[in-house]
C-alpha cells in the first residue's frame, strides 16, 4: 500500500489553492519538503501543474481536512481504499511506449549504447520498447535519420523510470565476466628469483692473466743475467 499520493505535486497545489492547511501538514502528506510547498503557493515549484482533488481521487476525505484545518498539529491520513486492486505482472516483452515518445527512442537508444555499452539489446529493448533492428541500425549509423540523432537520457524522456534503468545496468554488471589485463609478461619460478648468485671476485679475471706475464718477464731477465754472471767471474780470475 502506497505512503503518499499518487501524484503529489499535483495533490499539494491542490491543497495549497483549497484549503488553510499549513505547509508542514501538506508537505508530510505529500512526501515533499516544507520549503517546496512554500514555492508551490508562491508559484516559483510546479508551475503549469493542474491541481489533483484528493478528496475525488479517494486519497482523502473531507472531514480529515477539516480536522486538520482545526489542528496543526494534526497530520493527515491516507485514506484507505476499500477496492483492492490485484497487483500486474510484468509481462515480458519490449515496454509500451506512448505515440508522443516513440520518436524519442532513436535519441534514447543512442544515448544508451554511448553509456552503458554492457547493456544487452535485450536489456535495451526491455527499457525503451524497441526493436533488435533498430537498435543494430543505430549502433551501425544505417538508421534512416542517423544524421540528426542526438543522445538523450531515456528516464528524462520518460520512456523508463531511474529504477529500471539501475536494475538493468546492474544486472548487465554482474553477468559481464571481469576482464583481465595481461601485458604477456609471466613471473619467474621462485627457484630463479630465491636462487643464491655466485659471488664474483673483482678483477679476477684481470689479475691472471697478470700474474702469469710478471712470471714470464721475471724468467726472461733471468735468463738474461747467466751469461753476464759468468763473464763477470771470468773477468775476476784474471
Amino acid at each position: 500500500m502506497s505512503t503518499g499520493p499518487l501524484m503529489p505535486k499535483a495533490t499539494a497545489v491542490w491543497l495549497v489553492d483549497n484549503t488553510s492547511l499549513s505547509f508542514e501538514q501538506i508537505a508530510d502528506f505529500c512526501k515533499l519538503h516544507p520549503l517546496e510547498v512554500k514555492g508551490i503557493a508562491d508559484g516559483e515549484v510546479a508551475a503549469g501543474i493542474k491541481g489533483l482533488d484528493p478528496v475525488v481521487a479517494g486519497q482523502l476525505t473531507r472531514d480529515e481536512i477539516e480536522k486538520a484545518e482545526k489542528d496543526r498539529n494534526h497530520p493527515l491520513k491516507l485514506a484507505v481504499s476499500s477496492v483492492r486492486i490485484p497487483e500486474q505482472k510484468r509481462k515480458k516483452g519490449p515496454r509500451y511506449t506512448p505515440l508522443s515518445r516513440r520518436q524519442d527512442r532513436p535519441n534514447a537508444i543512442l544515448w544508451l549504447l554511448r553509456n552503458h555499452a554492457e547493456l544487452k539489446d535485450a536489456q535495451i529493448m526491455r527499457l525503451v520498447g524497441t526493436t533488435k533492428t533498430t537498435i543494430q541500425q543505430i549502433r551501425d549509423r544505417t538508421h534512416w535519420n542517423a544524421a540528426t540523432l542526438s543522445p538523450l537520457d531515456p528516464v528524462t524522456l520518460g520512456l523508463c523510470s531511474q529504477i529500471d534503468l539501475d536494475f538493468e545496468v546492474a544486472k548487465a554488471a554482474k553477468d559481464r565476466p571481469a576482464s583481465v589485463e595481461s601485458s604477456g609478461q609471466t613471473l619467474l619460478p621462485a627457484e630463479i628469483t630465491t636462487a643464491k648468485e655466485p659471488v664474483q671476485q673483482p678483477f679476477a679475471s684481470l689479475n691472471a692473466p697478470k700474474e702469469e706475464e710478471e712470471r714470464i718477464d721475471a724468467e726472461s731477465v733471468f735468463a738474461k743475467l747467466k751469461p753476464l754472471k759468468g763473464r763477470r767471474g771470468e773477468d775476476d780470475d784474471e
